[in-house]
Formats: C-alpha cells, sequence, structure tokens
C-alpha cells in the first residue's frame, strides 16, 4: 500500500479513443487534409500534442502545428468529454484507495481543464485530490516534473508513492522521478514492452492495485 497514487490519463483511467478519433478526424477533414487510420491516431494518444499532430498530419512548420491544435480543441470543446469514458474498474478502484486512506492524483500531457471536465461530468471529483495538466508544467514526460510537483504539493517521500501509466513514456517519467511505477495494459502498449523498464507490476486492469490478480506480471 502506498501513500500516494498518481495516475496517468488517457487509456489509464479513461477510454478517451472516440473523441480524440473523431477530434483528429474531423479537424484534419477541415483543413483539407489528406484522411488518416485510427491505427495511426491510437499510437499517439497520450503523446504531447504537438508531438501528435506533427505524427498525425506530416506538418513540420510550428506555427501551423499550433493553429491545428487550436482548431482541434475548439472541436475537443464539444465532443471530447461526451467521447470519453472511464474505464469500469476506475472509479471504485479510485473510491477503494481513497478509503485506505491514500491520496490520489493526475499527470497526464492533456490539459488540466479537460480532465477536470469529465470528473465534473461525472459527477466524480471528491475521488481526486490534485490534477497535474500539460498547462501546469514547463516540461512533459517523461520529465518527472509533475510527478515530483505532485509529491512536493501533497507533502510525499518518494518513498510514499507509486505512478501508474499505460505507456513507456509514463514508465520514464516515474523513472525520472525515482518513484514506483505500475504498468496497466488498457492502452496501445503490450505487456512484454514493460519488461525491461523498472516496475512493481503489469497489471491487466487497474483492480489489481486493490485485489491483485494471481496472473499479474510483477
Amino acid at each position: 500500500m502506498y501513500n500516494l497514487y498518481l495516475f496517468d490519463f488517457d487509456y489509464t483511467l479513461v477510454n478517451s479513443e472516440q473523441g480524440i478519433l473523431g477530434c483528429f478526424h474531423r479537424t484534419i477533414a477541415a483543413w483539407h487534409l489528406p484522411p488518416v487510420t485510427d491505427d495511426t491516431i491510437r499510437p499517439t494518444i497520450g503523446l504531447p500534442m504537438e508531438e501528435a499532430v506533427e505524427i498525425i498530419t506530416g506538418i513540420h512548420d510550428t506555427r501551423e502545428i499550433d493553429r491545428f491544435i487550436d482548431d482541434y480543441r475548439k472541436d475537443a470543446d464539444v465532443h471530447m468529454t461526451p467521447g470519453t469514458h472511464f474505464f469500469p474498474d476506475t472509479l471504485p478502484t479510485l473510491r477503494a484507495l481513497r478509503k485506505a486512506g491514500a491520496k490520489i492524483g493526475i499527470i497526464s500531457t492533456k490539459t488540466r481543464s479537460r480532465i477536470e471536465e469529465k470528473f465534473i461530468a461525472d459527477d466524480c471529483t471528491d475521488v481526486i485530490d490534485l490534477i497535474i495538466g500539460c498547462e501546469d508544467v514547463h516540461e512533459m514526460k517523461p520529465s518527472p516534473e509533475g510527478i515530483e510537483q505532485a509529491i512536493a504539493r501533497l507533502g510525499m517521500k518518494k518513498s510514499d508513492v507509486l505512478y501508474i501509466g499505460d505507456s513507456l513514456v509514463d514508465a520514464g517519467a516515474a523513472k525520472n522521478a525515482g518513484v514506483a511505477f505500475a504498468a496497466v495494459t488498457t492502452g496501445t502498449t503490450p505487456a512484454s514492452a514493460f519488461e525491461d523498464v523498472p516496475h512493481v507490476k503489469i497489471m491487466k486492469s487497474l483492480t489489481e492495485l486493490i485485489a491483485p490478480a494471481e496472473d499479474a506480471i510483477c
């Protein structure tokens, strides 16, 4: 049991595919760019937006990327939260950890305001103590900045902390911050990819944080 559980957001706490895929497809169409497949977009979920846009669209000019992101966010204001859904085990797990006395935080490359919007929409803001989004840091994951900021703000020691995420970027952020890491395979990264990075657990479901599965890879 840890005193502070920090989570990534997309593909870790929520399945946001419907929202993200739709926003990219609509913005790409509005820009009259060549269409891309869902499989092109999925691996970029969780990356900083600038990096994701460059990969997906092939645009390299930073000013054009910024303009694309502005248009994407206008579409996301309408469609993102309705197209984002908590995994079935997310809220029960967070509530169980809170009941056991742990603090809960989110460290994400998504904007804090968008994450807050989802918790408000589902009337469950009580399960989170702290959200640190892309607007709250100077450097994105795998920089340890967000994790270190959460530790300082919540008055914890690094040994108190477990960071949970679905990608190797999340694993890198935990390693760089010097905190324990648990992987969850609800995203696009397979369990085998985490075997050679520091971790305390590789999980199929967040439920394993409170009731470890016998077949979990530790």
